[in-house]
């Protein structure tokens, strides 16, 4: 199924009776954050925390629904993580947030950790992952959001993935 449509015609009002104010996006772009892997962010075989990489990778994709919709947002799932290959202190990490999915007051960014070797400038990806997130207004209440409109089939099976994902979501939340 499609994401919701930008804009409603003029026998949509007649049909329905009201006119549907919609938000656009403000940017679709991807947020991208580049840290070093320093000694106090790795364990005892110098490889990076999956806690701290998950710290950076939540900063972006909260990053990444806050330029997408100009709202402020909350974490309030990651799921479907991988975790593919370790980084090392010394290395660069590199982590990409775009949103992939949206609702009324959800958004869905798609995450991605790279470790890139200073000294080649190689990457490898090490993490991925889906990360929910809530628009919120000063009160904490949940607010709406503009809608995403996929343009490709690639963004299309992200989209789907993520919806499959948000319904499995609510549907624990149900039971």
């Amino acid at each position: 199924m499609k994401p919701p449509l930008k804009t409603c015609s003029r026998n949509d009002f007649l049909k329905y009776g009201f006119v549907a104010v919609v938000m656009e996006p403000y940017s679709k772009e991807p947020v991208t954050l580049i840290e070093h892997i320093f000694p106090g962010d790795t364990n005892d075989h110098d490889t990076l925390f999956g806690g701290r990489l998950l710290s950076v990778m939540d900063k972006a994709g909260g990053i990444a629904c806050s330029k997408f919709a100009h709202r402020e947002f909350v974490t309030i799932s990651i799921d479907t993580l991988k975790f593919i290959a370790p980084a090392r202190q010394g290395d660069l990490l590199e982590v990409t947030g775009k949103v992939v999915f949206t609702s009324s007051h959800t958004a869905c960014t798609k995450v991605t950790a790279m470790a890139v070797n200073k000294a080649t400038w190689e990457k490898k990806k090490i993490c991925e992952g889906f990360f929910f997130f809530v628009a919120i207004d000063s009160m904490m209440r949940p607010i709406p959001i503009p809608q995403l409109v996929v343009e490709n089939e690639s963004e299309q099976a992200d989209w789907d993935k993520a919806k499959k994902i948000k319904e499995q979501m609510v549907s624990e939340k149900n039971d």
